[in-house]
C-alpha cells in the first residue's frame, strides 16, 4: 500500500512512514526554493520584518495571503514547477506512465483512419529509439524521446495483435450445414443454449470462405452434449454487427478480436457426431476440461441454490452470467450495483483475504508452530494459488487478470518480504493487459476498472499522506455500545468514500460508452455491499472449498439468502430510481478528463493541482456535442427521430430491441411511439397528406411509404421498394430506402437518399437537419465512413454491399403433364 510520508509536508526528505516512491527516491537538496503554490513553504522571515504589534487572526492570514501572491513569479514558478517535477521522477512517476504511453499508442493505432503495414510502426519505433538513445544527455529530452517510443510500441504491439489474430469474418448470411466442436456453451435466461463452436466443415453449400469459430444458438441439445464434443447441423449464418449507430460500441471489433467470425442460429436441434478423441488437440482437450468442469459447478450450484439466486451465486463463482434474468440485470444496472456481478478485484481481494484469514487462524491454534515458521508466508502463497484457481475457473476477463496481477504482486511481495507497492502493482498489470490484449485498451471494462482502482489507490494514498507524523491523542475509553457505533460508522464512511471516489472516476467514462447514470448507486452501494462482503463472498469462498466433500450444502443456502436479500434491495431502490439516460457526451471531455485523472492520481506534489483545468474544460465540454437528428439502422430496415415529450417514432411496429434501446439512452428518449398503418383504399391518410403533418408526427405507412416529421419540420420517409421512391421526392427532406438495388430517384440536391447498399458498405447512420436553414440539405454520418480496417473487410462482400437482391431459391419446374 502507498506508505505514510507519500507527498507529506515534513519535508521531502522526511523520514516519517515509508513511501511507495520515495522508496527509489534520490534525496533533493536541503535549500530549495519554496513553491509559490503551496502557503507557508517559504523562507522564515527576518528579525526586522516581525511586527511589534500582533495582528489579530483574520488579519494575519490576510497578510499570509498577500505574502504569498507578492511571491508568485514566473521564474520562481518554473523553478518550483522544475523541482517539483524531478521529485516526481525520483519518486518514479515515469515507471507509473509507461502503461499511460502504450494504451495513447494502441488508441492512436485504433483510431487511424487506415490501416498501415507493418513497416511504418517498425520504423517509428527505430527512430524513437535511436533518438531516446542519442539524447541521454540531455535528460528533458531523452525523456521525451522516450515517451515518444512507448506510444510508438504501444501503437506496433496493436498492430501485431491484428495480425496475429487474423479472424476469417463471415461476409454474407447464408444456411449451411455446420459441423465443429463445442468450445463453451451458455445457457441463456430465454431457455435457449448458446454454443461456441470450432467449425470443422461445412457442407450444402460448401463455405470456401468459412470462419473458423462461430456462435450459434439452439431450441434444444443432446443431454450428453458437453464443451470437447463434435456436433453438427443446419444453421443459418450472420455475419458480424458494427455499431448501431455512428461513434457507439463496434460489435464486429469485439468478434474479431475474440475470434468470432460470425453468429446465427441453429434451424433445427443439434446432433453429435461421433469421433476418437486422440483427434483433438492437447490445448484444446485442456480448455475442453476447464470448460466441463464450470459448467458442472455451475449446474451443482443452480440445482443447490435455486432461482435467480442460483444465477447469480453461479456468475460470482464460475463467471457463468447468460443465465441471470433481464430485470435483475437492468435493476442492478440502474443501481449501480452491476459491478458486482463482474468478477474483478473485489472478488479476487475477498477470495485472498478469506482464505489468508482461515489459514492465520488456524495455525494460530498451534503456537508452536506458528512461532517457528512464516506462517504468514504460507498464507500467502495459498491465497495466490487460489486466486490463480479462481481466475482460471471464473474465466480470464479484463477486470479479473488486473486484479489477479495486483494481488499476485502483493502476495509475491509478501514471499519475499517486499513492500508490496500499491500503484506500481496497477502499472505493472496495466503494462501486462496492454501487451496481451492492446484492444481491450478502447473497451468500457478496462477503462472503468483502470479508472475506478487509480482513484482509489490515489485517494487512500493521499489521506494516508494527509495524517503521516501527525501526533494522535489516545482514544478516549468507550463503552461496548459507543465502541461499536464508532467502528460501524467508520465503516459505514469508508465505503461511502469508496462509492463516492470510484463513481466519479467511472462516470464519464460510463456515459460514453453506455449513455446512463446510476442516480441511487451511493445508497444501493452501502445497503448491498455489507451483505456481499461479510455473507455472500466468505460463504462463496467456503462452499467452493467444501465442494469437493460434498459438504458445500449449508454455505451456498447461506450465501443464496445473501443474493435474496441483494436482489431485494436492488429491485427496492431501482423502482425508486430516475431515469437515468443522460444522452450523448463529447469525445473531448472523456479525453480531458482522463488526463485530469492521471495528473491527480500519479502526481504527489504540488503538480497534481495541475489536474484541476484539465477537469474543469472537461465538465465544461460535456455536452459539447449535438444529437442525431434521425437514426438508421446499418440493415436500413429502422429509422427513428426524437419527436419530443421524451418520445421516439420508430418506423416498424416491432423493432430491435436492442437497437431500440441504445437509441434511447443516446436521445434521452424515454417511450416508443409505432407506426400507424393506413389501408391506400381507406382514404384515411395520402402520401400527398405529408406536407399538413403537424411537426414531431410518428410515423403514418400507406402505399408502401412510411412518413414522419421532425419537430424541426424536415420530413421523413422510409420505403421498402425502389420503385415506391419517386412518390415523396416531391416534400421529403430525408428518404431511406430499404432495398439493396435501390438509387438516388429524385436527383435533387436538397434530398438526402440513404440506400440499403450504403448503409451495408457505411454502416448504421446519423442525420443532422440543417438548424440555420430550414431549406438546407441535411448531413448524413456513417459509423464506418473510410478505408475498411481488417474487422471491417468483410462488409464488403455482402449482397446487400454488391447492390444486389436477397437470394432466392430458384423454384423447381412442374411435373409434366401425364
Amino acid at each position: 500500500m502507498a506508505g505514510r510520508g507519500r507527498g507529506s509536508e515534513q519535508g521531502e526528505d522526511a523520514g516519517v512512514g515509508v513511501s511507495e516512491r520515495s522508496l527509489f527516491a534520490i534525496a533533493p537538496p536541503v535549500s530549495l526554493l519554496p513553491s509559490p503554490l503551496v502557503p507557508g513553504s517559504g523562507s522564515q522571515p527576518q528579525q526586522a520584518d516581525i511586527p511589534t504589534k500582533l495582528p489579530s487572526p483574520a488579519s494575519g492570514r490576510i497578510v499570509r495571503v498577500r505574502r504569498q501572491l507578492g511571491r508568485v513569479s514566473w521564474p520562481r514558478l518554473r523553478y518550483s514547477a522544475a523541482t517539483a517535477a524531478e521529485l516526481e521522477l525520483d519518486r518514479g512517476i515515469a515507471f507509473l506512465l509507461v502503461p499511460v504511453c502504450l494504451a495513447a499508442g494502441a488508441i492512436g493505432y485504433y483510431s487511424l483512419a487506415a490501416e498501415p503495414d507493418f513497416a511504418k510502426p517498425v520504423a517509428v519505433v527505430v527512430l524513437m529509439a535511436v533518438c531516446a538513445l542519442v539524447s541521454r544527455s540531455w535528460p528533458k529530452t531523452h525523456l521525451g524521446f522516450m515517451a515518444a517510443l512507448l506510444c510508438a510500441l504501444g501503437l506496433l504491439v496493436a498492430k501485431v495483435e491484428t495480425w496475429r489474430v487474423g479472424t476469417q469474418m463471415l461476409g454474407s448470411e447464408i444456411s449451411t450445414q455446420v459441423t465443429g466442436r463445442v468450445v463453451s456453451l451458455d445457457r441463456m435466461e430465454t431457455g435457449r443454449i448458446r454454443l461456441t463452436i470450432d467449425v470443422t466443415s461445412t457442407a450444402r453449400p460448401k463455405l470456401r470462405y468459412a470462419p473458423e469459430r462461430v456462435r450459434l444458438s439452439a431450441r434444444d441439445i443432446p443431454a450428453e452434449m458437453t464443451a470437447g464434443s463434435l456436433v453438427t447441423g443446419y444453421a443459418k449464418l450472420l455475419p458480424p454487427t458494427g455499431p448501431v449507430r455512428p461513434d457507439s460500441y463496434d460489435f464486429s471489433f469485439d468478434s474479431y478480436f475474440a475470434g468470432i467470425g460470425g453468429s446465427g442460429f441453429f434451424l433445427g436441434n443439434p446432433k453429435l457426431v461421433s469421433a476418437s478423441n486422440d483427434e483433438v488437440p492437447l490445448t484444446a482437450r485442456l480448455f475442453s476440461g476447464i470448460e466441463n468442469a464450470r459448467e458442472a459447478i455451475a449446474d451443482h450450484i443452480r440445482a443447490t441454490v435455486g432461482g435467480a439466486e442460483g444465477e447469480i451465486a453461479a456468475a460470482l463463482i464460475v463467471g457463468v452470467r447468460a443465465g441471470i434474468p433481464d430485470e435483475i440485470n437492468e435493476a442492478m444496472r440502474r443501481t449501480g450495483i452491476y459491478h458486482i456481478i463482474s468478477i474483478s478485484g473485489l472478488h479476487m481481494a475477498l477470495v485472498a483475504g478469506t482464505i489468508m484469514g482461515l489459514l492465520r487462524g488456524a495455525f494460530a491454534l498451534f503456537p508452536d508452530f506458528s512461532a517457528r515458521r512464516p506462517v504468514k508466508k504460507y498464507a500467502a502463497a495459498a491465497a495466490l494459488f487460489s486466486i490463480a484457481a479462481y481466475l482460471v475457473i471464473s474465466g480470464v476477463v479484463v477486470a479479473a487478470e488486473r486484479s489477479f496481477i495486483m494481488l499476485a504482486v502483493m502476495l509475491i511481495a509478501v514471499l519475499f518480504d517486499r513492500a508490496a507497492l500499491t500503484m506500481r502493482n496497477l502499472a505493472i498489470s496495466a503494462i501486462a493487459v496492454i501487451v496481451v490484449s492492446p484492444h481491450e485498451v478502447v473497451g468500457p471494462s478496462f477503462q472503468m476498472s483502470f479508472a475506478a482502482t487509480a482513484a482509489l489507490v490515489g485517494a487512500y494514498a493521499g489521506w494516508a499522506d494527509h495524517h503521516a507524523g501527525k501526533a494522535r491523542p489516545p482514544p478516549p475509553k468507550r463503552s461496548l455500545p459507543g465502541f461499536l457505533t464508532r467502528k460501524f460508522l467508520l465503516a459505514t464512511g469508508g465505503l461511502a468514500m469508496t462509492s463516492i471516489i470510484a463513481g466519479c472516476a467511472t462516470a464519464l467514462f460510463a456515459i460514453w460508452h453506455f449513455q446512463r447514470v446510476s442516480p441511487l448507486s451511493l445508497f444501493a452501494n452501502l445497503a448491498v455491499m455489507p451483505i456481499v462482503s461479510l455473507i455472500v463472498m466468505p460463504f462463496a469462498v467456503l462452499s467452493s472449498l467444501a465442494m469437493p466433500f460434498g459438504a458445500d450444502g449449508p454455505f451456498l443456502y447461506v450465501m443464496g439468502k445473501g443474493l435474496t436479500a441483494m436482489i431485494a434491495i436492488s429491485a427496492w431502490i431501482s423502482e425508486r430510481s430516475p431515469v437515468d439516460a443522460v444522452g450523448l457526451i463529447s469525445q473531448q471531455s472523456v479525453l480531458l478528463v482522463t488526463i485530469a485523472l492521471v495528473i491527480a492520481t500519479m502526481a504527489t506534489t504540488w503538480l497534481r493541482l495541475a489536474a484541476v483545468p484539465f477537469a474543469l474544460a472537461g465538465l465544461l465540454t460535456v455536452s459539447d456535442t449535438r444529437a442525431p437528428d434521425v437514426l438508421i439502422s446499418e440493415d436500413a430496415r429502422l429509422v427513428a427521430l426524437p419527436i419530443g415529450g421524451g418520445e421516439l417514432a420508430v418506423s416498424r411496429a416491432r423493432p430491435n430491441e436492442f437497437t431500440v434501446d441504445n437509441w434511447k439512452r443516446a436521445l434521452v428518449s424515454e417511450t416508443i411511439v409505432v407506426p400507424e398503418m393506413f389501408d391506400k383504399a381507406d382514404g384515411q391518410f395520402d402520401i400527398a397528406d405529408a406536407v399538413n403533418l403537424p411537426l414531431g408526427a410518428p410515423f403514418y405507412c400507406t402505399d408502401g411509404v412510411c412518413l414522419a416529421r421532425h419537430p424541426s419540420g424536415a420530413i421523413i420517409a422510409h420505403v421498402e421498394d425502389r420503385k415506391d421512391t419517386w412518390k415523396a421526392c416531391g416534400f421529403a427532406d430525408l428518404i431511406v430506402v430499404n432495398d439493396a438495388t435501390g438509387y438516388d430517384a429524385c436527383h435533387n440536391p436538397l434530398v438526402l437518399v440513404v440506400t440499403k447498399r450504403q448503409l451495408a458498405r457505411k454502416g448504421s447512420a446519423a442525420v443532422f437537419f440543417d438548424r440555420q436553414s430550414a431549406t438546407g440539405p441535411p448531413t448524413v454520418s456513417f459509423a464506418v465512413d473510410g478505408p475498411y480496417r481488417p474487422w471491417h473487410e468483410q462488409r464488403k462482400f455482402s449482397r446487400e454491399a454488391r447492390g444486389l437482391p436477397p437470394y432466392q431459391k430458384a423454384e423447381k419446374p412442374a411435373a409434366p403433364a401425364q
